[in-house]
């Protein structure tokens, strides 16, 4: 359906002073601070998960080398979506508007509509993060108990939920250098980021700024900012819906992906029965995750 001169009333008025309600700031590419972005030339995109081998086993004299093998463990599969957005508006509101071009107004409207939805996308990653099993390992993304090749499992969550504190933020970080592969070798990652909603920004900042430890009257160093454990700060989330949950991104390679099978596109068409002119954005992309070690999350405790 068209936007009309019914829909516009005011501003075929003579004496109107200002329009307002399009123009506000918003949060941009938010997301790019949690995925890293590929471009993808099919449907979909997979992503397999190589298992090793194990720890080498002690060979006695004369006795024949252990044989070990190696075997994929999982596959992620990126499924893009396309994402679009349409209006249009009739001949006569174009001619008869006094105040401004309709087209040059709604299509930044339209541009906002468009980066709002790929942002909320982007965060439903994370906001699905601990009880929505999607990975390609058959679990959260956050989960106590990724399974590993070895028949064993893996955590990349706090044993007990728990806010964000100096306890919390330090033990998250311990338990990232314990990290295991498939086949249970210890591998080293550190934490990189830490990822918040924006009601914990001010506890965000006290934790890792703060020259002495923070709540205590010891004259105690901030160990997580003297040692340098998270050399990327924090970065705040707004589209995050949980209001205590926080994570903090890792440097193991291939952990969440961002595919761009294609980049956004506007088009304008006329149409001649009607006279209206018609606009249009479309993007096709997906957000997902291939190795769960690229992240590690507490839910909060409440």
């Amino acid at each position: 359906m068209a936007i009309s001169r019914s829909q516009l009333v005011k501003e075929l008025e003579p004496g109107l002073n200002a329009l307002f309600g399009l123009e506000y700031n918003r949060y941009d590419n938010e997301h790019a601070e949690i995925f890293t972005s590929e471009t993808s030339d099919r449907a979909f995109e997979e992503e397999v998960m190589l298992s090793g081998f194990g720890a080498a086993a002690t060979k006695q004299e004369g006795a024949m080398v252990t044989f070990d093998n190696a075997n994929e463990a999982y596959t992620s599969r990126y499924s893009h979506e396309t994402v679009a957005l349409a209006f249009a508006i009739t001949e006569e509101a174009i001619e008869d508007n006094l105040y401004d071009r309709l087209a040059g107004r709604y299509t930044r409207a339209l541009a906002r509509s468009m980066a709002h939805t790929k942002q909320v996308k982007a965060a439903t990653v994370l906001n699905q993060a601990f009880d929505v099993n999607n990975g390609g390992d058959g679990v959260s993304l956050c989960s106590a108990v990724h399974p590993l090749s070895n028949g064993g499992t893996f955590a990349n969550e706090l044993s007990t939920a728990a806010d964000l504190n100096e306890t919390s933020l330090e033990q998250s970080l311990i338990d990232i250098a314990a990290f295991v592969d498939e086949r249970g070798l210890k591998i080293a990652l550190q934490g990189r980021k830490l990822i918040i909603p924006k009601e914990l920004q001010f506890t965000a900042e006290r934790l890792m700024r703060s020259p002495q430890r923070t709540g205590t009257a010891d004259n105690d160093i901030n160990a997580i900012a003297n040692m340098g454990m998270i050399p990327e700060g924090y970065r705040v989330n707004h589209f995050l819906t949980d209001t205590d949950a926080f994570f903090i991104m890792t440097d193991a390679p291939n952990g969440l992906k961002h595919f761009v099978r294609s980049p956004i596109k506007t088009a304008i068409e006329g149409d001649f029965d009607t006279g209206n002119v018609r606009f249009k954005a479309r993007e096709r992309y997906s957000f997902g995750f291939s190795d769960p070690r690229g992240i590690f999350g507490s839910p909060g405790a409440a």
